[in-house]
């Protein structure tokens, strides 16, 4: 039988497991999903974020947990993955979100800074996905993964903006999921990434302090930045079965900076 639109984004019964989930747009997806019926283990380094963001699910409904983990470092990341399989049973969706930027000119960017944002960025989305596909998705021949990248993997910056490292990895994110999801649809695991714009958040505070909100929303057709919605439909859409036949995929959402030349 068809099933409704309803039916059809329903997460009852899901786990996601939402790395980066203590604030900004991890914490925004943790609850699309939470909302949506999914239980919710978040991650990121930090305990007291952790517990901040779990109480700020839980008091909207929401069956959340954490784990304090660093996904730049492999042994983390194991125990991320062992612990959250202990605690949850089995990890439905994963949404990658961690990550890290440096701002510094390519000739003098140094080169330990450069690998912390790989490492993070690049290495720990593949690690961490393949340890979750091999002991909770394969067997079961069901899994959603979802990658955070970002417009800026997408094409270069303006010369001001010197984050040569962050653009490069994000880059690599959106060719990683395109490459996994042809590798893995034949264990029906669907890979798409969300390409965010501009969002207020920690990460972006200094660059928007630096060029102006106002002018950085000035470039986008829809004259605004993101707000602490404008992701929740597209990732719950590729982490339930209404993205089904979706797989490999990305999808900006930037307000139309990435439609316009130049952007």
């Amino acid at each position: 039988m068809t099933r409704t639109v309803q039916e059809l984004f329903d997460l009852t019964g899901k786990t996601a497991l939402v790395t980066g989930g203590s604030r900004g747009l991890g914490l925004q997806m943790a609850h699309a999903l939470g909302e949506a019926g999914a239980r919710i283990m978040l991650s990121s380094r930090k305990a007291s974020d952790l517990e901040q963001a779990a109480a700020e699910l839980q008091a909207a409904g929401i069956d959340a947990r954490w784990i304090a983990a660093d996904c730049a470092k492999e042994s983390e990341i194991h125990r991320l993955a062992d612990e959250t399989l202990q605690r949850m049973g089995e990890v439905d969706i994963l949404v990658n979100n961690a990550g890290a930027t440096w701002g510094a000119p390519a000739e003098d960017h140094p080169l330990d800074a450069w690998d912390k944002v790989m490492n993070l960025n690049v290495r720990g989305y593949f690690i961490l996905s393949q340890v979750i596909a091999k002991r909770s998705m394969i067997a079961r021949r069901s899994g959603r993964i979802i990658n955070v990248a970002s417009i800026a993997g997408l094409n270069g910056n303006p010369p001001e903006m010197t984050t040569i490292a962050y653009n490069t990895s994000k880059g690599a994110v959106v060719n990683f999921t395109r490459a996994l999801g042809a590798e893995w649809g034949k264990y029906n695991i669907t890979v798409n990434a969300i390409c965010p714009g501009f969002f207020p958040s920690k990460m972006t505070a200094g660059i928007l302090a630096a060029m102006g909100e106002e002018r950085m929303a000035a470039h986008a057709p829809l004259g605004r930045l993101g707000d602490d919605e404008d992701l929740k439909g597209l990732c719950l859409l590729f982490a339930s079965d209404a993205g089904k036949h979706i797989t490999g995929q990305w999808l900006a959402v930037d307000g139309g900076v990435s439609s316009v030349i130049g952007g």
